[in-house]
């Protein structure tokens, strides 16, 4: 059975599965990078994401392999580039990643611009199918962080700047469409406003944010905007960056390559929404793993499957480090869940709701 497709934008369609390369460079080298790449396409997978900062966790040494892996694959492959949606991000001001154009320190048309033409050059492509704003050049509460505080507010680049930048890339053929990703409900109304009052601006057509059994926060105030809007959620986390497996929750701690095992310290973005320290994550996950156990469904299967029935979901963004966890997610969008097992899941939820968020 192939991986069902979506119509991201109209000359652009989407499988359902996307497979997200931040581990290539870092936990995978290239030969184990092809090797998840001929099985992802040989299955069905068209829609690929990357961004300039990967692999994870970030350093100079690796920094741009994810997006170059995959441009030699396609090459060594003989891929026609039409073939697949390649879909890469430009970094946010962050000041930690200064072999980034030194932080990046901003989100201005000469960042994007350089981001972009070095993402090419990485990719020795073209062009960009998906072009995605990685994280907003603003004061956001990200990674963990629920409460927004305005005393933290700092000048930044205008969207009409941002989307400018972008607009020309479009303009000379260097990308195609645009998305926004770890963004909010205002982050995402005022590009949409500024697009239509502007002259000839595109207009975002997804956002990539956390989506998972363990974070539905979407649901909150974003979907809404999504729904009326037209934007589709590209669901980054589908499996809450592994938790939801049971992994981490066996007597033995999982095995010691788990990147939040491989990768403890060093990987703040992650370990600060997934704290397996947290009681109530671990509390929460055992209940959908029992919900998975009662009814005979892998838990991988339960987890992607829940992500694939939101009507606003064009595709599960989701990393595997090795081929069987790849085949545990295709044997995941196969599942469709059943009206009892969707009952089950909003019980737990309504209790514990968002343990990740």
């Amino acid at each position: 059975m192939a991986v069902p497709l979506f119509n991201l934008a109209p000359d652009m369609t989407v499988s359902r599965l996307c497979l997200g390369t931040m581990t290539f460079g870092e936990q995978n080298t290239l030969p184990q990078s092809f090797q998840l790449l001929d099985k992802a396409f040989d299955s069905g997978i068209n829609f690929f994401d990357s961004a300039e900062m990967y692999p994870v966790p970030q350093r100079v040494e690796t920094q741009g392999k994810s997006e170059e892996y995959f441009g030699r694959w396609m090459r060594s492959r003989k891929i026609p580039r039409e073939r697949v949606i390649f879909a890469t991000k430009v970094s946010g001001p962050s000041g930690q990643m200064t072999w980034i154009r030194n932080g990046p320190e901003s989100l201005d048309t000469w960042n994007i611009t350089e981001a972009i033409d070095n993402s090419l050059l990485r990719l020795q492509s073209d062009y960009i199918d998906l072009y995605q704003i990685h994280w907003p050049d603003r004061y956001v509460p990200m990674f963990g962080e629920t409460e927004y505080d305005p005393t933290r507010n700092y000048s930044s680049v205008s969207i009409d700047e941002q989307l400018s930048a972008v607009a020309k890339a479009i303009d000379a053929g260097k990308i195609r469409y645009i998305g926004l990703s770890n963004e909010t409900p205002y982050g995402l109304m005022k590009f949409l406003h500024v697009a239509e009052c502007g002259s000839g601006y595109p207009r975002m057509v997804s956002v990539q944010n956390s989506y998972n059994l363990l974070c539905r926060t979407f649901d909150s105030g974003m979907a809404e905007c999504c729904h009326h809007e037209r934007v589709s959620l590209l669901a980054y986390s589908p499996l809450a960056m592994g938790i939801l497996t049971g992994k981490y929750l066996s007597l033995d701690g999982c095995p010691a390559d788990a990147r939040l095992n491989l990768f403890r310290g060093r990987y703040a973005e992650g370990e600060s929404r997934y704290n397996l320290s947290n009681g109530l994550i671990r509390k929460t996950t055992d209940l959908y793993l029992d919900i998975a156990a009662n009814y005979g469904v892998h838990p991988v299967s339960l987890a992607i499957a829940f992500v694939l029935r939101h009507p606003l979901v064009a595709s599960a963004v989701f990393g595997a480090t090795k081929l069987w966890q790849l085949e545990e997610v295709l044997d995941g969008c196969r599942v469709e869940l059943i009206p009892e097992i969707v009952a089950e899941i909003d019980r737990v939820h309504s209790a514990f709701p968002n343990p990740c968020p």
